[in-house]
């Protein structure tokens, strides 16, 4: 029952899942090296806040970000009452 395209899609289905990966952690990585130092020059002179981020940090942020979209979403839809 399987098809052999659908084995055939896989890796480019992949391949595009894990280019959007890198992208958008490339993206929270330059915004925060490019938006927190003139945000906070001081804490960052000092060290208190950190000037530019890992890829695991940019990962973390990027999955708090989804995951607080998800709940902002979720009570939305609830708020919100359709007229059938």
């Amino acid at each position: 029952m399987c098809r052999p395209w659908f084995w055939a899609i896989i890796p480019g289905i992949l391949a595009v899942v894990a280019v959007v990966l890198i992208l958008t952690l490339l993206v929270i990585k330059l915004l925060w090296a490019w938006t927190i130092p003139d945000l906070f020059p001081g804490a960052v002179a000092s060290g208190q806040v950190a000037g530019t981020i890992s890829w695991y940090t940019a990962m973390k942020l990027a999955i708090f970000i989804a995951v607080m979209a998800g709940i902002a979403r979720g009570a939305g839809e609830h708020r919100v009452r359709h007229k059938e």
